[in-house]
């Protein structure tokens, strides 16, 4: 944030003065303050910024100690300018709608003061006036104004818009009084963004390799990058980075491994998680800096603090934290809470609950009773959903170091065997081989292991598995890979088994998406819990290498040694198309992925999801409601879906009704509804076969805007991304 203020500027006023300026830039709805540590004192001075909003702040604090729980009284804070400047502008918009930039000043001087306002020029937009001879003009004491323009962007991205409003000097008289130049903040400067979207559907791809050289043998690879034909003019970009530790893309983005929503239990875990395995990683390879630590802590703090909301009295966790507890959620907490009290403070009662609650729900035969639904429909397969949930329990179990004699285990295991001479299920004989290898039962072990080989995907130097040969969902891949890789590394490896998972390695890494993590929630938990195991055995202090990457027009450069491992390495590049040429030379391993992001025209082909989108409204009455009817049906092979996600896109220039929100919040099938930007997400538990689902939303007009696009409205299923529908609306009473 940019602040200037004259500390001490003098009554008397010349034309020679430098001019006294205030630039506003940030403008959060909420403003965060820290966790912060007392101390004996009882006290503590913190300085902190205040939002550049002119606004009243309403403060709350609350303070923990030994002795109790004290809250503070609440407080306000007012940010205030006798004389400032508002912009009113869309939080985006789409390429070729133009809207009307209002800019209000306003003055709360008793005295009158001559105002000029003026945008800064850029060569990303064009503004047109519309408020003829009045953009420098008397303003009076409590008096505010309006001016305006056509804005009509003409570049893709995040446009920087600047507006001033200054104070001048005057020898003509307002309402018979003589001009005033206010003694501070004679300029006041608003600056605001605006991103300008391309049409259609945002798309990405990656592009990963991991090369390890060895001394004197340089590693190359070539790939040839298209776009798909009905691309969007000027939509694409591209990016390479590169990193000379494969965990180094997730440590980057721990904050959002995935571009998903994270409002249920499940989803916040695997914003939790990820910390874990990475913190592990870092102290095993002696790489963990304070500043790392510190960052990854207050995630797993905070993750922690929230994971809390969706715990039941008697221990048990659900999705959203009401209704039936889930077991395979309880499950995933308890074994990530436990992992998690060795770098901050997790209560011990909170887990051994969990616990407890879990062990209730074991049966006779050792098996678990499923309480809630599987995380993904597409697990099931020729076993029972309850054996592949009885593995799951026991490998938390298993991996909180509880012994193979404790009886809940020793019970839970005898379940497993008792399953073993159906393997049908890859993904259920994966995740098993994993458990007996905590186990310590080699031979069991041995017999999944021997049955996977036979089933594995070779290609190449690559190696992967599926759930069965038509089902190619890639987050369940990712998943049982790594379940394969858990298991081979978690008995003392030995060189060969090394090599083997080599294989399974490059082929992971190549699933890793833009922000390290990979399709959705459970599959990027455990295949990065994975990689850092594996990547602490192999882990190499010392070694450099040279990435040269030759593209159509331009080679670029990276160094990676034991000093930069870490770092994130980035560059855009001049080609979005095109042969490319990849060499490492040296003794370190490199990750390197090149990113292509564009839009296309929204897919109109719809598989096991579809959707309809009907827009009712009056266009008598100015167009100022627009009402959104969405039908949701899904036609695939299982009775139902996973929890599905209807991401649905604003107008440019409306937002949602808040009282129709409201009412969505409470419609059949919705377990949570979210606003994001100019997003509205609305989680559906499920959705049945063959049964159309409706839902409605009224959108506002906001800020009226000029040649208005289509939005788009999406729905997928959380836990198979690639399963999804789009389609476009328009307001009916305009025309583009």
């Amino acid at each position: 944030m940019e602040r200037q203020f004259d500390s001490a500027p003098g009554a008397d006023y010349s034309p020679d003065d430098s001019p006294i300026e205030t630039v506003r830039t940030f403008f959060p709805e909420t403003w965060i303050w820290d966790l912060l540590e007392v101390g004996k004192s009882g006290t503590k001075d913190v300085s902190v910024t205040v939002p550049d909003t002119i606004t009243t702040w309403e403060t709350e604090a609350f303070c923990l100690s030994s002795q109790g729980f004290g809250l503070a009284p609440r407080k306000e804070i007012t940010v205030f300018q006798p004389f400032f400047l508002e912009l009113s502008l869309p939080y985006s918009i789409i390429r070729g709608e133009h809207f009307e930039l209002k800019a209000t000043v306003f003055n709360y001087l008793t005295s009158c003061i001559m105002v000029t306002v003026a945008p800064t020029p850029s060569l990303d937009y064009t503004l047109t006036p519309l408020s003829g001879d009045q953009y420098t003009s008397c303003l009076c004491g409590g008096e505010r104004k309006t001016l305006s323009w056509i804005m009509a962007p003409s570049a893709l991205g995040v446009m920087k818009v600047s507006v001033t409003a200054e104070a001048v000097a005057s020898q003509a008289s307002c309402d018979n009084e003589i001009v005033s130049v206010p003694e501070r903040g004679r300029i006041d400067v608003v600056k605001r963004s605006l991103i300008v979207k391309a049409e259609g559907t945002e798309m990405s791809k990656t592009y990963n390799w991991l090369l390890c050289p060895k001394v004197r043998e340089a590693l190359k690879e070539e790939i040839e990058i298209q776009l798909p034909e009905n691309v969007i003019l000027g939509s694409a970009r591209a990016s390479l980075s590169v990193l000379g530790d494969i965990l180094g893309r997730a440590l980057n983005n721990l904050d959002g491994l995935l571009r998903m929503p994270y409002g249920c239990g499940e989803q916040n875990m695997a914003l939790l998680a990820p910390n874990i395995y990475i913190l592990q990683y870092l102290k095993n390879t002696q790489q963990l800096t304070q500043a790392i630590k510190d960052k990854a802590t207050n995630f797993l703090t905070s993750g922690y603090q929230r994971q809390l909301n969706y715990k039941h009295d008697d221990g048990a966790y659900s999705t959203f934290g009401t209704g039936t507890g889930n077991t395979w959620l309880t499950a995933f907490v308890v074994r990530s809470f436990a992992k998690a009290q060795s770098f901050v403070y997790i209560d011990p009662t909170k887990i051994e609950e969990s616990k407890i609650w879990l062990q209730r729900k074991q049966r006779e035969n050792g098996c678990f009773e499923q309480s809630g639904k599987l995380f993904n429909n597409r697990m099931k397969g020729g076993v029972s959903d309850e054996v592949t949930l009885s593995a799951y329990i026991t490998a938390a179990f298993l991996e909180m170091k509880t012994s193979v004699e404790d009886p809940v285990v020793n019970k839970s295991l005898s379940c497993l065997k008792e399953s073993i001479s159906d393997l049908s299920n890859t993904y259920t004989t994966a995740l098993m081989a994993y458990v007996f290898t905590l186990a310590g039962d080699m031979e069991t072990r041995a017999h999944l292991l021997n049955h996977l080989d036979t089933v594995g995907i070779q290609n190449g130097g690559f190696l992967h598995w599926s759930q069965t040969a038509s089902e190619k969902s890639a987050s369940l891949s990712v998943e049982i890979s790594s379940y394969v890789l858990l298991a081979k590394l978690s008995a003392s490896p030995t060189t060969e088994d090394l090599g083997y998972a080599a294989g399974i390695v490059r082929w992971l890494a190549g699933q890793q998406n833009y922000y390290g993590g990979f399709s959705s929630t459970q599959d990027t938990v455990v295949a990065l819990q994975a990689l850092a195991f594996y990547s602490a055995l192999v882990f190499s202090p010392g070694g450099s290498s040279t990435v040269s990457v030759q593209s159509p027009s331009d080679t670029l450069t990276f160094d990676v040694n034991q000093n930069n491992k870490l770092l994130y390495q980035e560059k855009l590049l001049q080609d979005v198309t095109g042969k490319f040429s990849l060499e490492v030379k040296g003794t370190a391993c490199a990750a390197m992925q090149i990113s292509q992001h564009y839009n296309i025209p929204t897919p109109t082909d719809a598989a096991t999801l579809s959707l309809n989108v009907r827009t009712d409204v009056d266009c008598a009455i100015k167009n100022t409601k627009l009402t959104l009817n969405l039908q949701s049906r899904f036609s695939g092979k299982e009775n139902s879906t996973n929890m599905v996600i209807l991401d649905i896109k604003a107008l440019s220039g409306f937002v949602p009704d808040q009282e129709s929100l409201k009412r969505l919040k409470g419609a059949p099938l919705v377990d949570r509804v979210e606003q994001k930007e100019d997003h509205v997400l609305v989680y559906i538990r499920e959705l049945p076969k063959d049964i159309p689902i409706n839902h409605s939303l009224d959108l506002r007009l906001e800020i009226p805007v000029q040649n208005m696009k289509p939005a788009v409205v999406k729905i997928y299923d959380y836990y198979q991304p690639s399963d999804q529908a789009e389609t476009e609306y328009t307001h009916p009473c305009v025309s583009a």
